[in-house]
């Protein structure tokens, strides 16, 4: 799984902030490593240097294998509760749509001949 982290012109990106985000995607979606191929990171500072309650926003985009990516995003007061924020929605977001996809691809067909009598 590939990740990438981008940030805007108000947000210094760094080494300690790529690592943070990377730990932070690695432990909500290791359950689905083997069908995420990539995962898009972007944060950004709405309100730029006039500060504000909830103006940081990450927004997270996964690409699955074979399928139509998945966007999320979370807006929080800090840089760290905007990761946390959209990772968990990823995740949850992940946990429907493969778990309906596993749902559809288990679910058997009626056994032919057997009637209830």
């Amino acid at each position: 799984m590939k990740i990438q982290v981008n940030t805007d012109d108000n947000i210094q990106g760094s080494d300690v902030l790529n690592a943070q985000v990377e730990e932070v995607i690695e432990s909500n979606l290791r359950h689905f490593r083997d069908q995420v191929t990539r995962v898009e990171v972007h944060l950004s500072d709405e309100n730029s240097q006039k500060g504000g309650a909830r103006d940081k926003r990450c927004l997270m985009e996964v690409r699955l294998e074979g399928r139509q990516p998945v966007a999320v995003t979370h807006q929080a007061g800090t840089v760290n509760e905007a990761i946390n924020g959209a990772a968990r929605k990823l995740k949850a977001s992940l946990d429907s749509i493969i778990g309906k996809l596993s749902s559809q691809m288990k679910s058997p067909a009626a056994p032919k001949g057997e009637e209830s009598e």
